[in-house]
């Protein structure tokens, strides 16, 4: 059973970068997608980025041209640089895998994923 676990959440100041990792504790040669995803209080889960198998990349359009999210494939993690942080964006954020090797808007929602990190906390204060 493949686990995932967040780290670099923290704190920070309106425009100010956070860069969270997404560690896999075996290979994960059969998970084909790795995304990112975020809950605020009192809101749903909602898309932030993914990145599949041949390195298409996804993004919610909130975080296009702020977020970058890359993979460390020697490593088994995944990285999600985040720039120019603002309020909107204090949320839970979760980093989850897929063994689908799907394509298109699915990879936005939940549905693909199977493994799904704790989550770690973001905050983005004015």
């Amino acid at each position: 059973q493949v686990q995932l676990v967040e780290s670099g959440g923290g704190s920070v100041q309106t425009g100010g970068s956070l860069r969270l990792s997404c560690a896999a504790s075996q290979r994960t040669a059969r998970i084909y997608i790795r995304a990112w995803f975020r809950q605020a209080p009192g809101k749903g889960r909602e898309f932030v980025a993914a990145i599949n198998w041949v390195d298409n990349k996804y993004y919610a359009d909130s975080v296009k041209g702020r977020f970058t999210i890359s993979r460390d494939t020697a490593n088994n993690t995944v990285i999600l640089q985040m720039n120019n942080l603002r309020p909107e964006d204090t949320a839970v954020y979760y980093c989850a895998g897929a063994r689908l090797q799907t394509i298109g808007e699915v990879v936005k929602t939940s549905r693909p994923y199977e493994y799904w990190g704790q989550g770690i906390q973001v905050t983005a204060s004015s």
